[in-house]
């Protein structure tokens, strides 16, 4: 006879944005079962509805005071999205395009370090990994705030964040992205500064963080040419390579998932990332449906049946016997979907990802070198698009736009596919619906039962004798990145 599961509640989890709770069902030496609970209900959606347009602006920034520039990009883009049946979508000018997409990549490019250097890496300092002779060198580098790596990287990442105030007047909750462009217009002068401030990061990056140019990165097209890239090599990247190999982080948090992209850094020639779906199960990738997404609230505590994100606007509801979670359970086609910088760069197909993905499934290991590869790709995009920038042309499109209608604003945020619906009646707010990247990875469980990303990936997660917070569990509860005040908004 088989023994009953014993149950192991962690949290709330340290160096997370916002409060977070899983429940394991342990079996052994391995978890059994996931659930993962969002208990804080915040209500940005509801505080919209009936507030004159423009303040979508305002408000929807403050969901995050880290991926604020995100939600700005996705409300802006839903305020231009409103026209008429037939008429195509008015683009920002030029600068305007590359303006918002500076902002935006030194807000993505800021979380990726961050939480590589602050939220990841430090976990392998845990006393858990005593015994391995890697430990105390990564003690040394990576312990939380005492670290010699945080000496290091946090000024570089200060520096980035310098491009804020010249390409947006401050950081979080700027004003400057607007449906039409950008408000902060950029002279000859500012433009020279931004590519000196970037130039540092880049020198932080190519020294520290990869010990070898962006380019030779970014080309890397295969897991065996990485493993050999990373072999013998300084860097933090190839620390991080080393230890993952050893503890086999490409075979752990695994999830065989549709993974989606909304589409990143827009511009008259298409988006850097493409938005598309890629199916890791079947290794194809494809178009996005967008109008098969909803989401389902079976298991969250809202009454209804939820829906499409254009049209349902769930109630709260704690009566639900069924709920475990303030977070809705978004769904493609009724089929459970992964975001995240791996699944952009699938959709994008980048080789090296895709061989990651075709070996082992989505993995935590796969996970963070999406991010940190993703981090060489976007700074070179950076310096093209600060070269690309002409002074004396417009940065906004100023006129005027409906005041009735509905659109959707779609974007990528660091951790995944971000997106508003709204519906604008007279000028006013009449609906409101975000659906955030860590809503749909830590989604939980929906009408057929079936888990979100996150309680998949956690599913054959070892348990080492005598653990009360696993450091599997850590790494591929971290590997997600969550940002919880997003998840529930």
């Amino acid at each position: 006879m088989s023994e009953k599961p014993s149950r192991l509640i962690l949290g709330p989890f340290n160096r997370v944005e916002g409060d977070l709770e899983v429940r394991l069902d342990i079996a052994g030496d391995h978890v059994e079962g996931a659930r993962v609970t969002s208990p804080l209900y915040r209500g940005f959606e509801a505080m919209l509805v009936g507030r004159p347009a423009a303040d979508a602006l305002t408000y929807a920034p403050r969901i995050c005071g880290i991926c604020s520039v995100s939600q700005s990009v996705a409300a802006a883009r839903a305020l231009a999205g409103v026209r008429p049946a037939g008429l195509e979508r008015r683009l920002p000018p030029a600068n305007g395009q590359h303006a918002i997409n500076l902002v935006h990549a030194v807000e993505n490019i800021a979380d990726h370090i961050t939480h590589f250097y602050l939220f990841f890496m430090p976990d392998f300092a845990r006393a858990a990994y005593a015994g391995e002779p890697w430990h105390q060198a990564a003690a040394e580098r990576f312990t939380a705030l005492k670290g010699s790596a945080a000496t290091q990287m946090l000024p570089a990442r200060a520096g980035l964040m310098n491009m804020m105030g010249v390409l947006a007047g401050k950081w979080p909750h700027t004003l400057s992205i607007q449906p039409g462009g950008s408000t902060r217009a950029i002279t000859r002068a500012e433009q020279a500064r931004l590519r000196l401030m970037l130039s540092g990061f880049r020198a932080f990056c190519e020294n520290t963080l990869f010990a070898a140019p962006l380019e030779a990165v970014a080309a890397i097209s295969s897991r065996d040419a990485l493993y050999d890239w990373a072999q013998g090599r300084g860097g933090d990247f190839a620390h991080f390579l080393t230890i993952a190999q050893r503890l086999d982080l490409a075979r752990s948090g695994v999830t065989r998932l549709r993974h989606i992209a909304f589409g990143a850094y827009a511009s008259g020639d298409g988006p850097l990332f493409p938005r598309g779906m890629f199916d890791a199960g079947i290794g194809a990738a494809g178009p996005l449906p967008i109008g098969a997404i909803a989401e389902d609230v079976s298991h969250a505590w809202y009454a209804g049946d939820g829906g499409a994100p254009r049209h349902a606007a769930p109630k709260p509801d704690m009566g639900n016997p069924d709920a475990y979670s303030w977070c809705k359970a978004p769904r493609l086609g009724g089929n459970v979907a992964e975001v995240g910088a791996l699944s952009r760069q699938l959709v994008a197909g980048h080789p090296l990802l895709r061989d990651y993905v075709a070996r082992d499934g989505a993995s935590v290991e796969a996970r963070v070198v999406a991010r940190i590869v993703e981090v060489a790709l976007v700074v070179m995009a950076m310096e093209h698009w600060i070269a690309a920038i002409d002074p004396s042309a417009p940065f906004q499109d100023t006129r005027s736009r409906l005041d009735t209608g509905d659109a959707m604003g779609l974007t990528e945020a660091a951790r995944g596919s971000l997106g508003h619906w709204l519906r604008l009646d007279g000028g006013r707010i009449s609906h409101y619906q975000i659906i955030a990247p860590t809503t749909w990875n830590f989604s939980p469980r929906d009408a057929q039962g079936i888990p979100g990303p996150l309680e998949q990936a956690l599913v054959g997660a070892p348990i080492r004798a005598g653990e009360t917070e696993p450091v599997s569990v850590q790494h591929i509860v971290r590997s997600f990145d969550p940002c919880m005040v997003c998840t529930v908004h």
